[in-house]
């Protein structure tokens, strides 16, 4: 990546250029101040998103970064602060700072909130995977809507039932856009060991940062029943999820139906 040109001092004109040029779009027509770790932190996500620097992989020292930028260590260390609150990076003692993936066991249940009544997330082992389908189909007006599509694009949808200790708890609909998803099957889902986020990382290059979810009670109705394995009409906990690359990009919509006799939704709230 080329050496940004960056001054000692910043002004509001300085800054809110520097902030547009790291974005890639057309400088406001009022100046608008940016702080010069924010500029720092939009940079060094924009070498994130650009794969410069995988998930798993350390990222350059503070006193290399602060040279590619010519700006101090200080300013660095804060836009890295920043990334890391954001769970983009993760500080290890006395090894660096990596880029975070979702290959990690601290960070596999990111997402997932479902917490056994007895037990922490993971103590019962993980998940048996059944998946039910992946296929190609075009985007509904809802589905194209949350991934900021059109209606009738090209998305892959997916079906499968996680199970806890043999009982099937969680019947998840995913819809991935198609284009950065392309190849993604129904066996390479079943064969992959691991997080579903961790084979969207080292496989598509895509990785999810952020979500938003919506939750409501629905009824074990449409066949949910079956595959859950419960009586019809069962209230079963709904989870809509829209998951997030860089630069809020919507990548997934996950609709999750939940059973709640022997698991919990569980969130910590800062």
């Amino acid at each position: 990546m080329p050496m940004a040109a960056l001054p000692t001092t910043s002004t509001p004109t300085s800054s809110s250029a520097l902030a547009s040029d790291a974005a890639g779009a057309t400088p406001p027509t009022t100046a608008a101040f940016s702080p010069l770790y924010s500029q720092i932190k939009a940079l060094i996500l924009q070498s994130l998103q650009s794969g410069e620097w995988k998930p798993g992989e350390v990222i350059p020292s503070e006193m290399d970064l602060a040279a590619r930028y010519r700006v101090s260590q200080g300013t660095v260390r804060k836009a890295i602060d920043e990334l890391a609150i954001d769970h983009l990076v993760v500080r290890r003692q006395g090894k660096g700072t990596f880029v975070a993936t979702h290959a990690e066991q601290h960070v596999q249940f990111r997402f997932l909130k479902l917490v056994p009544d007895s037990g922490t997330p993971g103590s019962g082992g993980p998940a048996q995977r059944q998946v039910i389908d992946c296929r190609r189909t075009r985007a509904t007006a809802d589905v194209a809507r949350a991934l900021a599509l059109r209606t009738g694009d090209a998305v892959l949808q997916a079906r499968r039932v996680l199970s806890f200790a043999g009982t099937p708890t969680i019947l998840e609909d995913i819809w991935l856009p198609a284009a950065p998803f392309k190849g993604l099957t129904a066996e390479r889902l079943a064969n992959h060991v691991g997080p579903m986020y961790a084979l969207f990382e080292t496989e598509f290059n895509v990785r999810m940062v952020r979500a938003e979810e919506k939750i409501r009670a629905e009824p074990a109705i449409d066949g949910r029943e079956q595959l859950l394995k419960v009586e019809h009409g069962t209230p079963l906990l709904s989870v809509e999820r829209i998951a997030y690359t860089y630069q809020n990009v919507p990548m997934e919509l996950r609709r999750g139906y939940y059973r709640t006799d022997t698991h919990h939704y569980h969130n910590t709230l800062n």
